[in-house]
């Protein structure tokens, strides 16, 4: 099954001069386990938008075998785990998926 997290930070963190030495070890451990979980077929893909307002936010689209699995994965990444950035999961079907290209 597919599913989909919506990453959004904690409105102290909206502001780049908020951030601390921890929040910052708290978005590299996130983005390594991320990774990890794409290298291992886990993570279809994950990101977040250019912009620093509010509304910024990041997505991560995965596999699990059923919601328990999918929510416990969710609550399990490190910027969730340790309260910067608040989570919302959803079900969800890839439709398309562009080719890889060797453009990149």
């Amino acid at each position: 099954m597919e599913f989909i997290y919506v990453l959004k930070l904690i409105p102290r963190l909206h502001k780049e001069d908020s951030w601390t030495d921890e929040d910052e070890g708290i978005v590299q451990r996130h983005f390594t386990r991320l990774k990890e979980m794409t290298e291992s077929g886990d993570v279809i893909l994950a990101g977040r938008t250019l912009n620093e307002e509010e509304n910024a936010f990041g997505i991560v689209v995965f596999e699990a075998d059923d919601e328990k699995q999918a929510k416990a994965m969710m609550k399990a990444d490190p910027a969730v785990k340790e309260g910067i950035m608040r989570a919302e999961l959803f079900p969800y079907r890839v439709a398309l998926l562009r080719k890889e290209t060797n453009n990149v």
